[in-house]
């Protein structure tokens, strides 16, 4: 520019020196950023693994799961054998028909022909004896032999053939289907007003069912409206805790918290002594998906949701050597099919929906029955299915 003159050289800047904060008040705010950024990373990787695994998961419960329970009956599981005649005889097709008994007692049994002669051998007694007092107390036994080897159906029959088919009655089903399978089976052929679901130890004193009966009898008047009484130990725990070791105790606790998780009105869901309202049978065993040691939790849960009322009372129990259960890998299998029954309803791939069909004969194999031998059916409001009250 004119009147100014440059030497070529840019004027010189000068430079503010910054000082790095130090002491052990600036360390101490370094080192919880530092922890704060690896906790962060950390818990993204955290939410990152639980996001896979819940997919995973639910991957599995999807490729795993069957939406409706298993009802399919083959031909041979719908009628029972007669000894006396050598022939074949129907099941009834469906609870949803009316009662011609007062009481159905359903027996699962799986390889019991040990244990099952002393049981039946004492229910019969018990039965035979109230019906002499009381000639309106009405009753059969349907045993289950659930795909047993040995000789329990031998052992069964015995009772068939002393009895009669009128009161004792024999379901053979054509392979394991485990203990909930064998109960949902027997329920959906009996006769009764009542079906009581026995186990074949006889570990629960038979003449209990008195008390369950008067339980139903104060919240269920017939068999049309649906109720459950559940026979239970719960009072029983505390002995049954001190004669435990540590670790039948940590599974059987583990066990119950799950079970609190599907049902909570109920303290001891695994007693095998429960009975049920005709209308209870045809509303709850046609849901049911589980068919192993679990199915009894999945039924009370159903109920709970069913708004079915639920009463819980004590019972004389002993533990009768000879269970099938496997104490760990039982309980094991158990837990697992309780987080998966919860998981299932709470994920929507199992819903408490519509009643499912039961079977029916199959068209164009009709199975003879025998007029003589059945008990017509009587109207589900009927008196004459229930028994004199003392």
């Amino acid at each position: 520019c004119p009147g100014h003159t440059h030497s070529g050289k840019m004027p010189s800047m000068s430079m503010k020196s910054h000082k790095v904060p130090s002491g052990p008040l600036w360390e101490t705010i370094v080192t919880v950023q530092k922890w704060g950024d690896l906790v962060g990373t950390v818990g993204m990787v955290f939410i990152g693994i639980l996001a896979w695994i819940v997919i995973l998961l639910y991957a599995y419960l999807r490729l795993t799961t069957t939406r409706r329970p298993n009802l399919k009956r083959e031909d041979s599981e719908k009628s029972f054998l007669d000894p006396s005649s050598k022939k074949k005889k129907p099941f009834p097709s469906s609870t949803a028909d009316p009662p011609s008994l007062y009481l159905t007692l359903v027996v699962p049994a799986y390889k019991e022909e040990k244990r099952l002669p002393k049981m039946m051998t004492e229910t019969m007694k018990y039965l035979l004896e109230r019906q002499e007092k009381d000639p309106s107390f009405t009753y059969e036994v349907i045993v289950v032999n659930d795909g047993s080897t040995d000789g329990t159906s031998e052992e069964a029959l015995k009772f068939v053939s002393k009895y009669g088919t009128d009161r004792v009655r024999l379901l053979e089903l054509a392979a394991n289907k485990g203990k909930g399978g064998a109960v949902r089976m027997g329920c959906l052929s009996a006769r009764g007003e009542r079906i009581l679901m026995v186990d074949a130890d006889g570990a629960t004193r038979i003449s209990d069912m008195k008390r369950l009966e008067e339980a139903m009898d104060a919240v269920a008047d017939g068999c049309e409206k649906a109720a459950v009484v559940v026979g239970s130990r719960a009072h029983m725990q505390a002995d049954a805790v001190a004669e435990r070791s540590f670790l039948r105790n940590f599974l059987m606790y583990g066990f119950h918290f799950l079970a609190v998780m599907c049902v909570r009105s109920v303290k001891d869901t695994q007693c095998g002594f429960k009975l049920f309202t005709r209308a209870a049978v045809n509303s709850l065993f046609t849901r049911v998906h589980i068919e192993r040691w679990a199915f009894d939790v999945e039924l009370l849960y159903i109920a709970e949701h069913l708004g079915i009322p639920l009463v819980e009372v004590a019972v004389n129990w002993q533990e009768i050597e000879g269970s099938k259960m496997i104490p760990v890998f039982s309980w094991m299998q158990m837990g697992r099919d309780l987080l998966f029954i919860k998981l299932r309803y709470v994920t929507g791939l199992w819903q408490v929906g519509a009643v499912q069909q039961q079977w029916q004969p199959t068209p164009g194999k009709p199975i003879a029955a025998d007029p003589a031998s059945e008990a017509k059916p009587v109207p589900v409001s009927s008196a004459s299915t229930r028994p004199k009250t003392d």
